[in-house]
């Protein structure tokens, strides 16, 4: 694993000394400079030659957006980037993750001494995480129109779950669904206030509906469920239909909701379906969706190469538990066919 050397850029004298400090103090991570502006930065990045670079959604002169966009048409390097968790704030992180940020970070700002400690810990995993993604290898989105193919569901639940880049992959997946799409239950590790953002963006984009998950939730078609509650997990309880329930547990594995566990509900409940594990930081599906494969279901892995964190597709298989390794832009057909009678 590649240690992270880092360039922050804000504007803010505060926020430079702030992340430099969150950052310095995170295992192998160094901050090797900082910036004020998109032109420093731009100097500094020819200079030092950072892996990351953590860049303020507001800063004078060039926006933080601005700077991203022609970073990535450029000169791709992994960026993170730092934003309020406003309405317009998460707006902009949609818009930063379709333009190629690795991830969007809130700004800790008026933290509890105990929510500042987890903010410290989180972005030095992100960051390090962020030094070791596919950014470089990272294509435009091949234009998704909803499937054209006959749709008559066979039966089966779809599944899947991605952390960091999965906004921008399933952006990409989802958009080929059709209305009368299986019912869908995906468990997605990123920031609750741009999921919230997000699930309202693709509900008004999709033929489909796209809901949060809600405990009690019967399983129909036409909806796909997001859980992202970071206090509860996400299974699935047989019956007809089916439900989705939401619980309190510890995190398993570091995470919750746990794709292990959602996976796990599905092959313990015999219950037909496909599922995959898509883009995202360390081991989480894996053993589930082994569960999964080895109950009878149909089971996917992103491709490697496709994934801008490679980690979790990586271990998925690792473990034998994806029947398939499927480049992202063929993913959505893949998970629909697999449901689908024709």
């Amino acid at each position: 694993m590649n240690e992270a050397r880092v360039l922050v850029v804000d504007d803010s004298a505060a926020m430079r000394a702030l992340f430099s400090d969150i950052l310095d103090q995170a295992k192998n991570v160094t901050v090797i400079g900082a910036a004020v502006n998109a032109a420093d930065a731009r100097e500094q990045i020819l200079e030092l030659k950072p892996n990351v670079v953590t860049l303020d959604v507001e800063m004078p002169g060039m926006s933080g957006i601005e700077f991203l966009e022609e970073l990535m048409g450029s000169n791709p390097i992994p960026v993170v980037m730092l934003s309020s968790l406003t309405q317009a704030g998460t707006e902009t992180s949609l818009k930063a993750y379709a333009l190629g940020a690795v991830e969007c970070f809130p700004k800790p700002l008026k933290a509890t001494p105990e929510q500042f400690s987890k903010s410290v810990a989180k972005l030095g995993k992100i960051v390090l995480a962020a030094a070791n993604s596919n950014v470089k290898d990272r294509k435009a989105p091949r234009e998704h129109k909803v499937s054209e193919v006959h749709f008559e569901w066979n039966g089966y639940l779809a599944a899947m779950s991605a952390s960091m880049g999965g906004i921008d992959a399933l952006t990409q997946i989802l958009a080929g669904f059709p209305e009368k799409c299986p019912p869908t239950v995906i468990a997605l590790n990123a920031e609750p206030a741009v999921v919230e953002t997000f699930i309202k963006r693709m509900d008004t984009e999709l033929k489909c509906s796209v809901k949060a998950a809600k405990d009690g939730t019967p399983l129909t078609q036409g909806t796909i469920h997001i859980a992202f509650d970071p206090e509860r997990h996400v299974v699935i309880e047989p019956g007809s239909p089916l439900k989705l329930r939401l619980i309190d547990r510890d995190p398993v594995d570091g995470m919750r909701p746990s794709a292990n566990l959602l996976f796990g509900s599905i092959a313990r409940g015999a219950i037909p379906a496909t599922a995959a594990v898509l883009t995202g930081m360390g081991k989480d599906g894996a053993k589930g969706l082994r569960l999964m494969r080895d109950a009878g279901c149909k089971t996917f892995a992103q491709d490697r190469k496709s994934a801008l964190m490679a980690e979790a597709p990586t271990a998925a298989i690792e473990m034998d538990a994806a029947a398939n390794e499927v480049e992202l832009d063929d993913l959505g057909p893949a998970i629909i066919a697999s449901c689908n009678i024709g």
